[in-house]
């Protein structure tokens, strides 16, 4: 059978995981194997955002973190959330020039979810498989986390087969012209310090 193209997001997100996971540090800069300006550059930039985020977003819950340190950990989630957002958006727009091109059928409807934010859910949830399978093998932890985690596993990798499906039939219906393809930018106003009005008060 040949590849689909979420099986090129799960190969690129799981090579991500990986090379991170090398280092397991926050602060390891990126290493992106695939050459700027291609899809393929795009998913493992995206992958690496949320996998940075995702270790971001475990320090600073430390119970024992110091106030100054927890700050500036949530302004960094803050810019990651941002850089996400960001690349989202990029790869939407790739898709929106790649199928700028076909010839929409009469009824050619809108899907709820654009191609992009469904493979970011697809990102995340391969990061949540690789550190729920790490739950299962931990040494450490009883029989019946174990289970637990394990049982919550089988349903992640369920969900990732049925994600998977759903991302490539919408990418069929658009190359079919049954979907036509529109994107709606976030316009997220709290980072915006001409919309958010703590910033802006402060401008006058």
């Amino acid at each position: 059978m040949e590849p689909t193209f979420t099986d090129l997001c799960i190969d690129i997100f799981s090579q991500a995981i990986n090379d991170y996971h090398k280092t397991d540090n926050v602060d390891c800069p990126i290493n992106n194997p695939y050459a700027k300006g291609t899809i393929e550059y795009s998913l493992y930039l995206k992958n690496w955002i949320d996998t940075v985020q995702w270790h971001l977003e475990d320090l600073i819950r430390d119970p024992e973190i110091d106030p100054t340190a927890a700050l500036a950990l949530k302004r960094r989630i803050d810019k990651s959330n941002q850089d996400r957002t960001d690349l989202v958006e990029q790869i939407d727009s790739y898709f929106l020039q790649y199928y700028s091109q076909v010839t929409l059928q009469a009824d050619a409807r809108l899907n709820t979810e654009s191609p992009a934010w469904a493979i970011d859910r697809l990102s995340i949830l391969i990061l949540k498989i690789y550190h729920m399978q790490e739950q299962v093998q931990r040494a450490d932890a009883s029989d019946e986390h174990i289970q637990r985690c394990n049982n919550k596993l089988n349903v992640l990798l369920e969900q990732k087969d049925d994600l998977s499906g759903a991302i490539n039939q919408l990418l069929d219906d658009l190359q079919a012209g049954r979907v036509r393809m529109k994107v709606y930018r976030q316009m997220k106003m709290y980072n915006d310090p001409s919309t958010n009005p703590v910033l802006y008060q402060q401008q006058k």
